[in-house]
């Protein structure tokens, strides 16, 4: 990946993040936007997410934000001066999730282990 192509994330990444502060406050709390990827010709995008909340919150975060993301884009195209703005598609991101039960995993190995000795 070149170095543009992830200065470009970065820069969308943040300006995602402050729309969404700014503008949709009250309803983006839960949201944040934990990584960007574009494709090298800058048409393309994946925005990943991260929603707090059970399954049923996090399908109607999800569907809210992909329902505002022509705004969201509208506003990037105003902050964001390039040639050609991503079209932007956004995907639930379970790193977390993945992150914190790797966590209790080995929080019970240790426990385990510490009863043991």
């Amino acid at each position: 990946m070149s170095n543009r192509t992830l200065r470009v994330n970065v820069l969308i990444q943040r300006e995602i993040s402050d729309v969404l502060r700014q503008q949709h406050q009250a309803e983006a709390v839960t949201i944040t936007i934990t990584e960007v990827r574009v494709s090298p010709d800058l048409r393309d995008g994946r925005v990943f997410v991260s929603i707090v909340g059970d399954d049923e919150v996090v399908d109607e975060k999800l569907k809210w934000l992909r329902k505002q993301a022509p705004l969201i884009r509208r506003e990037l195209s105003k902050r964001i001066v390039l040639k050609f703005l991503p079209k932007l598609e956004y995907v639930l991101d379970h790193a977390a999730e993945r992150g914190t039960r790797i966590v209790q995993l080995l929080d019970e190995v240790d426990r385990e282990s510490g009863e043991k000795a």
